[in-house]
């Protein structure tokens, strides 16, 4: 596999992971301190991953997942 479609296959990997994480971001989904706290970890480890990456959809749903943790946890993120 050459290295772009390599690229492209694991943003597409991380664009079906951080939609997932995202529903997770809602206060009727994740509502016990043990579900927030995986949401938080969950959401550190997106943006180690996205921050790797060039592709603008990673970049973006990476802010939406920040600001929807933001809103839901204020001052959790790292």
């Amino acid at each position: 596999m050459e290295a772009g479609m390599f690229d492209r296959a694991i943003d597409d990997i991380l664009l079906r992971l951080g939609r997932t994480v995202l529903t997770l971001a809602h206060p009727d989904v994740t509502r016990t301190s043990e579900e927030k706290d995986a949401l938080v970890k969950s959401v550190n480890q997106f943006a180690v991953c996205a921050n790797s990456s060039r592709d603008e959809r990673v970049t973006s749903l990476l802010a939406e997942l920040e600001a929807a943790v933001n809103m839901h946890l204020p001052h959790r993120l790292h």
